[in-house]
């Protein structure tokens, strides 16, 4: 009892995920690791032992056998504990490391366990706060509203009135979760030594978990979290996030504003509040790609609990303990890698995996293209707002786990954000795709982003051989006005706003030299209309250059194409446009570009007087 005392204190004060020290702790204090190891290690190899019978008689080829024998396993982890159900939900996210089917069934784990007595929870909050519950609450209900698998949430009164959700961590919890970490860590080890078929580190896995666990454990840092996105967010008035109140709240008790709202997939519910659904799943969608690529910062567990409509018309976020951060090269590189798909640059996008640490740079790359292409092609010829995100992830999980692919732990909760996102909107319209609803927001992040990168992939997108892709822009307006409520004024003066900003100097320039080629192509056909009237004895030599004239008209094209499709968005009025001419007038950007034209215009002119006086043909 004294060495179970013992490691109860030292594991206690262990506030960061050290396996250094959980090892000397538990090398040192054998006797209660001997007995959690008897009761994990006996189910877990009985279970081993199963799966390798099946395997050898070969009924593990067949997939109902297959689909059991992972069903087992997930309601095996939920029996083993906390720390098994977050290595569980963890490898859900790994297609490098588990095949498919125990993919799709660990994908199913939920984080959800029977609550715990109320008295100790009262117990541990009068413990954490140094203060009787009659001296914190008015009232508190002592009966949890809900469980998860490390806490759960009370709601109950302040002493000024104000409601409020109190989250309790289970007691014993970073005890236990440190040593069912220290067993996990240790049969990862093995595995990692004695079984040959596993590539990626395990060892690594646990330990990027064990990290994640220990933030999650510390309802301080998930304080911060909540404050730091409430910040980011605070300019969005559609996106409501909980007050903290940090003077009842500790690293195991965390006080939070009540908020009184509606799962996103109960209907009937929230269309009762009078919210159309498919607005809260476009805000939940436009949010989470802010998120992800203008703060990389994002909410890592976007589950129907934590997603609430409320009264007022706004999505509010709950639960800010598994958040992750990616960094801007990381960002730029999706950004990339989704343009190279759109163009079916297959060969840049394996590239892309390297740059982004998919992939080692010492992989051959020549078998994995025409895998992408096999993945892909089919998908993206039907175009990004019909491509089915689940299905394209579930054939990039068989790519991943034949090729030495390893997912970066980030990677691995972006996918399962957008996953777990894509499945909520689905419960709302069994026709949502979101990559649909994404592409015009990567479109907009290409336009505005001054990374030369994202300049160079801006190019790649909408110019093919100089040629602008018109049926890419209007499939991508098209696209805006069908997912979005599209304010077609807003989106001009985004546009002008951009064209006069200092990152639009890449528009700037096309349309300086679409104008100036535009004017000197008007010259040159004034110069030849007038040269027919000339006499024989001084007409200019003339060539015919139609091709070229061609050529030259596809620059005034870009004005009518751009209109023309500006007139399928819905509010389309040519009084947009009008009322708009002063402002154009008078920027100092404006002014800029005429001089640049005229110089441009001028150059082009002198050139062509020398031809004349050289006897060249015009």
């Amino acid at each position: 009892m004294k060495e179970d005392f013992t490691d109860f204190i030292e594991v206690s004060g262990l506030l960061d995920y050290d396996p250094d020290t959980i090892s000397k702790i538990y090398q040192k204090n054998p006797k209660r690791l001997l007995k959690r190891l008897w009761q994990t290690l006996i189910p877990i190899f009985g279970y081993i032992f199963s799966v390798g019978w099946d395997k050898l008689t070969g009924r593990l080829k067949n997939e109902v056998k297959a689909r059991f024998r992972a069903k087992e396993l997930t309601n095996l982890l939920v029996e083993l504990g906390p720390a098994f159900v977050k290595a569980g939900q963890a490898l859900s996210t790994r297609p490098d490391i588990i095949p498919g089917i125990l993919l799709e069934e660990l994908s199913e784990l939920q984080d959800q366990l029977p609550g715990f007595e109320g008295n100790k929870a009262m117990e541990l909050i009068e413990e954490d706060l140094g203060a009787k519950i009659g001296e914190i609450f008015l009232e508190i209900d002592q009966e949890p509203i809900s469980a998860a698998s490390l806490g759960q949430v009370h709601k109950a009164k302040l002493k000024n009135g104000e409601v409020v959700a109190v989250k309790v961590q289970r007691p014993g919890l970073r005890e236990q979760i440190t040593l069912d970490l220290y067993i996990v860590r240790n049969i990862a080890y093995w595995l990692k030594n004695n079984i040959g078929l596993i590539r990626s580190d395990l060892v690594a896995l646990i330990d990027e978990l064990g990290k994640r666990v220990f933030e999650e454990m510390d309802y301080l840092n998930e304080a911060e979290n909540a404050e730091k996105f409430r910040n980011m967010h605070k300019h969005n008035q559609m996106i409501a996030v909980p007050k903290i109140y940090k003077e009842t709240t500790s690293r195991r008790v965390l006080t939070m504003e009540w908020i009184d709202g509606t799962k996103l997939t109960n209907l009937e519910d929230v269309k009762k509040l009078g919210i159309d659904p498919d607005k809260m799943i476009d805000i939940g969608v436009q949010c989470s790609l802010e998120q992800l690529l203008e703060h990389g910062f994002f909410h890592a567990d976007p589950h129907p609990g934590n997603l609430l409509a409320l009264k007022d018309g706004r999505l509010c976020y709950l639960d800010f303990g598994m958040m992750s951060e990616v960094s801007r090269d990381s960002r730029s590189g999706l950004i990339q890698a989704v343009v190279h798909l759109v163009n079916k640059d297959f060969d840049k996008l394996s590239q892309d995996f390297v740059k982004l640490g998919f992939l080692s740079k010492e992989v051959n790359l020549k078998p994995i293209v025409p895998a992408f292409q096999d993945v892909f092609i089919n998908a993206v010829e039907q175009g990004v707002s019909k491509m089915d995100f689940k299905s394209v992830t579930d054939d990039m999980s068989g790519v991943m786990y034949k090729f030495p692919f390893r997912l970066p732990p980030y990677y691995a909760l972006i996918i399962r954000s957008l996953l777990t996102l894509e499945g909520i909107a689905l419960s709302v319209d069994p026709n949502f795709k979101i990559l649909g609803a994404a592409y015009p927001y990567f479109a907009r992040r290409l336009m505005e982003d001054p990374d030369p990168q994202l300049r160079e992939s801006l190019k790649e997108m909408l110019f093919d051989n100089k040629k602008f892709k018109w049926d890419r822009l209007e499939d991508l307006l098209s696209n805006a006005a069908k997912q979005t409520n599209l304010d077609l004024e807003k989106l001009l003066d985004e546009v002008i706003n951009l064209l006069f900003s200092p990152k639009g100097g890449f528009l700037r320039n096309e349309i300086i030299e679409g104008f100036t080629n535009q004017i000197d192509f008007f010259s040159l056909k004034i110069l030849k209309n007038l040269n027919n009237y000339l006499p024989n004895s001084i007409k200019l030599n003339t060539t015919d250059e139609t091709n070229n004239l061609n050529d030259l008209i596809m620059y005034v094209e870009p004005f009518k194409n751009f209109l023309g499709i500006i007139q399928k968005v819905p509010g389309y009025s040519i009084d947009i446009f009008i009322k708009r001419v002063p402002r154009l007038i008078n920027e100092p950007y404006t002014r800029e570009m005429g001089i640049k034209i005229a110089k441009k215009v001028t150059e082009k002119g002198l050139v062509r007087l020398v031809k004349i006086a050289a006897g060249a043909n015009i």
